[in-house]
């Protein structure tokens, strides 16, 4: 210090502590002189000792104006050192550095010029001090002092230079030292760090692509910054980058995938149309790199084909197909499991282009790995049941196709199909909304015979009567009106006649049994008119209900449908088909007499012309009613089913009992009322007193009385074949 004080006189120390900038100003170009002369005679402990005087008094002094001189004396010195300025760095850089984090923001200010000088005479020396450097430009490019932000920048401008010529930069040392402030949000900062990225990318011996996974989700951080400017910067940077992963042969894909899922979902769309992008191309480029990342590249691509915005929807689309198209083997870490749990997830989703492009996905996972695929049914199949209630048609027809491939096996279809009406019981809106689809579509997709065999099966037993018969009454309707069944009425039509028609009807018999109005559709169906008459007069008084007569009206309105001109037609030969005829005024019978179903079967009837009757067919009654027949053909031979001549007294046809299919259907109606009485006295168990005093003083039966049904006369008798 002694030294220091003998070299420097007292005049240069107070001015270069004085409050005016030129006084301190000439004190260091004082000090610079004093500086190069030591060093021209290589004295380079009495510098040593002035660097310290200047510290240690000076850039470390609690006065304001101390710290400034001190600051500048210290830029001067290292102009005096000029080219062996490089060994006392050690000494002059840390006080400097020290005073950017000043109080007072001229001192700040002043250490920028100061350390700007001093870069300017040592350039690449001073390259070990990097770090400190950059972390002190970081804070001061966000400083609150316009004046220091703008020396800030200036001295950050010649940093950058210094850098992209030197040889001796550490981009290993300093990627630590960005990535722990990629995520700041001051603008400022944001600009700093980008400007920074962008000229250390563009210095050809320093690969910053390889270190882009430590940044990058900092700078999709920064599109969604508020400032354009910022945006547009690390859009800048980011296109920039992508074009470099397209041209190196070298990128680690992974890492950088894990960062773009994540972005995608950004509530920003700026910032999902980049990532989506950028997955986009890595999906085209990365190879048996993503193979590990399909399922979570796939979970970002799903809700984006969604996307309000047009842009994002094509690119997610188009990735993908991509990724779809790509051939993976599972022993390879291709995780098929992974996939399946993205695309179920997704089928929960609000949009419904996400959730169709999930069953398109769980649909090419079946195709191509059907076995894996079948080792998850487990994890998949009750979320597949819940979508089959999917307010959407198009992804319940794509369920019914996933199903349906599944469905491939005899193991699964009987799951699928149990499952299947379980869901149909627990959920009546699902079978009267959706139901006529789903079987509809299954019945294309696995075959109408087999899918209503099972569903027939299945119900036979059915503890549930209501729903057995609300089910069979739904899958009666659907066989009736359904194009897509029009091979299975066909062979129902031969029942009489060809055995597999014969084996269906018998099939179908034993759960139609649940509905009065499902058998005698059944029978019209097969032609067995006889037996259909014979269900008809074996109905009693309980069961004549509304429910009945609402299904009853169902029937007369399809009886007028394309599918039952045939039964129509035969009403032109009354001596060939006598029971139709008789099974058909016994439904007249059954109709209340102003019911629009009684007049539109009433006119039917009587739209059969009089020729039809021979002299031996017919005898009009005194009222003159051409309707009235007899059922004996010409030869005198009794008629069991219509159309053909009985071989066994009537009781079978074609193998078929017809007496034991009438005691079945018989049995299972009885069932039916036993279960509605033992509900209707539950009701009155529970009910209050004064429901029950009401439901005394209503009609017997009020379902009739409203209908105006004229009871039939007890006294008529069932026509007998001679």
């Amino acid at each position: 210090m002694a030294d220091a004080l003998s070299l420097i006189p007292a005049a240069v120390l107070r001015n270069l502590a004085d409050k005016l900038y030129e006084k301190r100003k000439n004190a260091a170009l004082d000090i610079e002189g004093i500086v190069k002369q030591l060093a021209a005679a290589g004295d380079h402990d009495k510098i040593t000792a002035v660097i310290n005087l200047l510290t240690t008094e000076f850039t470390y002094s609690p006065q304001a104006n101390h710290r400034k001189g001190g600051l500048i004396g210290l830029a001067a010195a290292t102009v005096g050192l000029t080219s062996e300025a490089a060994q006392h760095l050690e000494q002059i850089v840390p006080p400097v550095l020290n005073s950017f984090s000043d109080q007072d923001s001229r001192v700040r200010y002043y250490a920028c010029e100061a350390l700007y000088n001093i870069a300017k005479v040592v350039r690449g020396d001073f390259i070990i001090f990097f770090n400190q450097i950059f972390d002190a430009l970081c804070k001061l490019s966000a400083d609150s002092d316009a004046n220091v932000q703008s020396a800030a920048h200036l001295l950050d401008r010649l940093v950058k230079d210094i850098v992209t010529e030197s040889d001796q930069f550490s981009i290993e040392e300093f990627i630590p030292l960005l990535r722990e402030r990629m995520n700041v949000l001051n603008p400022y900062v944001r600009q700093f760090l980008v400007g920074w990225i962008t000229v250390l990318d563009s210095v050809p011996d320093i690969d910053m692509l390889g270190f882009l996974p430590d940044f990058l989700d900092g700078l999709f951080n920064m599109l969604s910054d508020s400032s354009h400017e910022i945006r547009q910067q690390a859009d800048s940077a980011l296109s920039e980058f992508l074009q470099e992963i397209k041209n190196s042969p070298s990128v680690d894909y992974g890492r950088m995938a894990e960062i773009l899922v994540q972005r995608a979902g950004s509530p920003d769309e700026f910032t999902r149309l980049t990532a989506i992008t950028w997955i986009n191309e890595f999906v085209k480029l990365g190879g048996d790199q993503l193979v590990p990342y399909y399922a979570d590249i796939l979970g970002a691509i799903l809700p984006c084909i969604a996307d309000k915005e047009e842009k994002i929807r094509v690119v997610a689309r188009e990735t993908n197909e991509e990724l779809r198209a790509l051939k993976a083997d599972p022993a390879e870490a291709f995780d098929v499991g992974a996939i399946l749990s993205i695309a179920r997830r997704q089928l929960s989703s609000e949009w419904e282009a996400t959730r169709i492009e999930a069953l398109h996905w769980i649909s090419t996972l079946l195709n191509k790995y059907r076995n894996e695929v079948l080792q998850f049914l487990n994890d998949i199949f009750d979320t597949l049941l819940k979508a089959l209630s999917d307010p959407s048609d198009e992804v319940v027809l794509l369920v019914l196709d996933v199903h349906a491939c599944i469905a491939k096996d005899p193991q699964h279809f009987r799951q699928l199909v149990v499952f299947l009406v379980h869901n149909f019981r627990i959920d009546n809106s699902l079978l009267e909304k959706r139901g006529a689809l789903i079987i509809r579509r299954l019945c294309v997709l696995l075959n109408a015979e087999r899918v209503y065999r099972e569903l027939s099966t299945i119900l036979e037993g059915e503890s549930d009567l209501d729903f057995a018969s609300i089910m069979v009454q739904a899958l009666n309707l659907i066989l009736l009106t359904s194009s897509e069944l029009s091979e299975i009425r066909d062979l129902l039509k031969q029942s009489l006649v060809n055995p597999a028609g014969k084996d269906l009807y018998v099939s179908l018999y034993a759960s139609w049994c649940h509905s009065p109005m499902a058998i005698i559709s059944l029978c019209f169906l097969a032609q067995t008119y006889q037996h259909a008459s014979a269900v008809i007069q074996s109905l009693i008084e309980e069961d004549i209900n509304v429910k009945f007569l609402v299904q009853l009206d169902k029937l007369i309105r399809l009886l007028e449908t394309p599918i039952f001109a045939y039964l129509r037609l035969q009403l032109l030969e009354p001596g060939r088909y006598t029971w139709l005829f008789k099974a058909l005024y016994g439904l007249l019978m059954l109709l209340p007499q102003q019911s629009a179903a009684f007049k539109i079967l009433k006119t039917r009837l009587k739209a059969v012309p009089s020729y039809s009757f021979n002299g031996e067919q017919l005898k009009k009654t005194s009222s003159g009613n051409p309707y009235q027949f007899l059922h004996h053909m010409s030869g005198g031979s009794q008629i069991s089913e219509d159309g053909d001549i009985a071989i066994d007294g009537g009781n079978s046809h074609n193998g078929i009992n017809f007496p034991a299919r009438l005691q079945q259907f018989q049995h299972m109606q009885h069932q039916h009322r036993v279960h509605l009485k033992t509900q209707t006295q539950s009701c009155k168990n529970s009910s209050s007193a004064s429901q029950e005093a009401q439901r005394q003083e209503a009609p017997k039966r009020p379902q009739l009385s409203e209908l105006n049904v004229v009871a039939p006369s007890r006294s008529s008798k069932r026509a007998q074949g001679s």
